[in-house]
């Protein structure tokens, strides 16, 4: 009986560390680090800047101006690499806006990026949170990608839906990935820009 329960023991434990999670935030609290990259039409699609007001938590946010003249420019906030199939991601952060049910709103969504050097690599859309929020100041986003068809990399992405010059914060982001995954957040990379255009041009 002992040996049978030190067993079911050892099974338990394996089976913890075999599903143990790692979670990463980033606050914007530097006071520089803005996002990993940008994309979008314009040059650049986003001008982001780290201000003292709004902010969720701390001092600090990060503003999201439009500057795309079309389309739906987004700040890549995150970078979770090492993935593999059946491995979930679940990312979030606050966002704010007083335009109810109008632009400017924000969302939380991704794509797959399977190269582990490129930033800007796009293996296509991982879809996100489709509601825009009420628009009465800071409201949590989230969403929880489930990792398939080979897929190694996602990239997070604060996305702004509105028209040039409109501007949204978000502060307090939150990654939570398997062990063993790497999560990259704003400061580790220096911001690239690219257009829509740049990234289909790579899969001719």
């Amino acid at each position: 009986m002992k040996n049978f329960i030190l067993v079911l023991f050892s099974v338990v434990c394996l089976a913890a560390v075999v599903n143990a999670d790692q979670t990463e935030t980033f606050d914007w609290e530097d006071g520089v680090s803005t996002a990993l990259a940008v994309y979008g039409d314009g040059d650049p699609p986003m001008i982001l800047t780290v201000v003292q007001d709004p902010v969720h938590g701390g001092v600090y946010s990060l503003e999201l101006e439009d500057n795309a003249p079309s389309g739906t420019p987004s700040a890549y906030v995150a970078w979770i690499k090492g993935l593999q199939d059946g491995d979930e991601v679940t990312g979030s952060f606050w966002r704010y806006d007083v335009t109810p049910g109008g632009s400017p709103s924000c969302r939380i969504w991704a794509h797959w990026n399977d190269d582990p050097v490129d930033i800007m690599g796009y293996d296509g859309s991982a879809s996100g949170n489709a509601e825009y929020g009420e628009g009465l100041g800071w409201d949590e986003t989230s969403y929880t990608w489930t990792v398939a068809d080979g897929h190694t990399g996602l990239v997070i992405e604060a996305r702004t839906y509105s028209s040039d010059g409109d501007i949204v914060w978000i502060d307090d982001l939150t990654v939570t990935a398997p062990d063993g995954a790497e999560i990259i957040l704003p400061g580790e990379v220096g911001v690239n820009s690219a257009s829509w255009g740049e990234i289909k041009a790579d899969f001719k």
